[in-house]
């Protein structure tokens, strides 16, 4: 279980960093959130190279989700990990459901964002 941050480089590619919360008090205070929405994505579903639609945590509750990268690197991410998805710009990023079972998300986009 971990937390991340997805954002667009000067390289206008997107990368991932760990988030230490320890050390990150921006991601311990309250952030204006309106919405939740919930998705379930069967097992072999593919997303193809896409910027997110705007900034929002996506939080994994069951199943694995795979993001490829421009460089050709593949991240997996499962129960309990929350990524702040920020590659607003760019060419984004690749979305597959990973393994045999469906993934299921909650994601809450940023007010002020």
């Amino acid at each position: 279980m971990g937390t991340y941050r997805m954002y667009t480089g000067d390289d206008g590619q997107t990368h991932i960093e760990t988030i230490d919360l320890a050390n990150t008090p921006d991601w311990t205070a309250a952030q204006e959130a309106a919405t939740i929405t919930f998705r379930e994505a069967p097992a072999g579903r593919f997303q193809d190279w896409h910027p997110a639609p705007r900034a929002q945590y996506v939080i994994i509750l069951s199943g694995q989700l795979e993001i490829g990268l421009g460089d050709g690197s593949k991240h997996i991410f499962g129960p309990g990990d929350a990524r702040l998805v920020a590659d607003t710009t760019g060419q984004g990023h690749t979305t597959a459901s990973y393994g045999d079972a469906p993934c299921v998300t909650a994601t809450i986009p940023l007010a002020n964002q």
